[in-house]
């Protein structure tokens, strides 16, 4: 017996009805960036290896995906190099490409590639899976679609306020309850200096992203691993336990921070985006989190940081401002910020919430069943007509009991089911029943258009 065939560990696959929930969470995300004047672009699935690595911090490249070359990739290497290198020597040597890690590198070597085409301040989005050779668990995948919104060639922050109000409305129209943390990678750098850890932004900033999942105890440890003195770490813990209001918070922090410059101008930014947020009536539930660090090196300013309150999940959508991404490319100087849905996890959160709507765009609306092959070609001409009107139709393909065509309905859920026998053939009419409530009524085209529109809506 053949064995049964199976997927990687960390990907999916989407049954027709998992398809139809997961466009529906796509094309909330696409209204709402449309809402505010982003175009869509699209990337390829692999960039070469030069233009992703050293853009995700050195643990963010042991998570790319690389792709052997093609053909003889042995070609070259000698038996002694093949057996004495290094894996990133000898990765070096048979890979020149990976697999996208996010779209926000490819879209700053996109607006590199084609700063003639655009027009600045550019606002895209971009809809698209990526990889990541992370350990697979609950709401973490190999393989999963970010919906990413980004404007780039300004420093406004009106910027920042337009992803905070994206957010408001995309989460508002899905149903899920959200909190969106925010923080300043400058009060981050802020908080290196008057620490006397100015050289170890990254590695502090990589430990205490990870405060929510490994505890605070663990972070220390690995901040002494990462060189930093006792002395420097525990001048770190009031930060880390800062708690109160963000009015507070930004108080107390910019005490902290006065000697620093850095820090300082953080703590203005991150003060007038909560300023933007109140004047616009913006009723996001906001919290300014100082610990929030995400440890992608790009980031420059604002980051953030959003997650379901009603569901133990982490991060369902996250960015932040990056000044000088395409500087890496050979175009210095040009500001952006963005954030990311991810939508698998949106919905894995829609799911457990079960906020889905009844019925979907896509979901066959009427089935049109008969019993002879002149039925059928009658069924025929009133499912063209019913398709012309916009209405998702059917016309079971085969010639069999009416029971099976019933049974085919129920399985996939249609609400109606138009029957057509000799009767209805003599009066230029259906027999319309309702799959939920078992009514039946004949009707005549005009009427079953119409009722299906009001059912509909």
């Amino acid at each position: 017996m053949a064995n049964k065939p199976s997927i990687p560990k960390g990907t999916r696959d989407f049954t027709p009805q998992e398809m139809a929930r997961r466009n529906y969470i796509f094309d909330t995300i696409r209204s709402v960036f449309r809402l505010y004047g982003f175009q869509q672009i699209e990337t390829p699935a692999m960039e070469n290896l030069s233009t992703l690595m050293g853009k995700y911090g050195e643990e963010g490249d042991k998570l790319l995906f690389k792709i052997l070359n093609s053909g003889d990739w042995k070609q070259g290497i000698t038996g002694e190099q093949f057996l004495n290198s290094s894996i990133p020597q000898l990765t070096n040597k048979v890979s020149e490409k990976g697999l996208r890690y996010d779209l926000t590198v490819p879209f700053a070597r996109f607006v590199v590639q084609n700063r003639e085409k655009i027009q600045f301040p550019f606002k895209r989005y971009q809809i698209q899976p990526v990889w990541r050779a992370d350990r697979p668990q609950r709401g973490r995948y190999r393989e999963f679609y970010q919906c990413d919104v980004d404007v780039i060639g300004t420093d406004s922050l009106l910027s920042e306020l337009e992803l905070i109000q994206i957010v408001e409305e995309v989460y508002r129209r899905l149903g899920i309850r959200v909190c969106l943390h925010l923080n300043n990678r400058k009060i981050l750098a802020g908080i290196a200096e008057v620490i006397g850890a100015p050289d170890k932004l990254t590695d502090i900033t990589v430990a205490i992203d990870k405060l929510d999942k490994i505890g605070l105890d663990n972070v220390n440890q690995e901040l002494r691993e990462k060189g930093l003195s006792d002395k420097s770490i525990e001048r770190l813990q009031p930060i880390l336990a800062m708690s109160g209001s963000n009015e507070d918070k930004l108080r107390t922090i910019a005490e902290v921070l006065a000697a620093s410059e850095t820090g300082r101008k953080g703590v203005e930014e991150t003060k007038s985006v909560l300023e933007l947020c109140e004047q616009t009536g913006v009723a996001l539930n906001i919290e300014l989190d100082l610990t929030l660090a995400r440890g992608l090196n790009y980031y420059t300013g604002a980051i953030f940081e959003v997650k379901a309150l009603d569901v133990e999940m982490g991060s369902i959508t996250g960015g932040g401002r990056y000044d000088n991404l395409t500087g890496i490319f050979g175009m210095p100087g040009v500001s952006g910020v963005g954030i990311s849905f991810g939508a698998d996890r949106i919905y894995d959160v829609l799911n457990q919430l079960d906020l889905y709507p009844q019925t979907s765009q896509e979901q066959t609306q009427v089935l049109f069943a008969h019993f002879g092959e002149a039925e059928r070609a009658y069924c025929l001409k009133w499912a063209k007509q019913l398709r012309e009107a916009g209405i998702n139709t059917e016309v079971y393909p085969e010639i069999c009991k009416i029971k099976k065509q019933m049974n085919y309905a129920d399985q996939k859920q249609i609400p109606f089911v138009a029957i057509a026998g000799g009767d209805e053939m003599q009066n230029d009419t259906v027999m319309l029943k309702n799959m939920q409530t078992g009514e039946q009524e004949e009707v005549d085209t005009t009427t079953l258009i119409k009722n299906i529109r009001i059912l509909r809506i």
